[in-house]
């Protein structure tokens, strides 16, 4: 089973690497008066990063609240 586990590993490492060669062309984010021009690679793994800290953080607010309503 651990050699499986290694071959899902390195497939997925290889889709990765694959996904950044590929997406090297630059665009440019502008939020308020702000601009960053980055690949696109960087951006889709920066938004994926930042959707799963807020995520996590909306998660773990619900269960707060959730633990707190219960307990009243």
């Amino acid at each position: 089973m651990r050699f499986v586990y290694i071959a899902l590993i390195v497939l997925f490492t290889a889709i990765v690497l694959a996904f950044k060669i590929q997406n090297l062309d630059a665009v440019t984010v502008s939020l308020a008066s702000m601009s960053v021009t980055m690949p696109v690679s960087i951006l889709v793994l920066t938004v994926y990063v930042l959707g799963m800290l807020t995520g996590a953080f909306l998660l773990n607010l619900l269960r707060s609240w959730i633990r707190g309503a219960a307990r009243r």
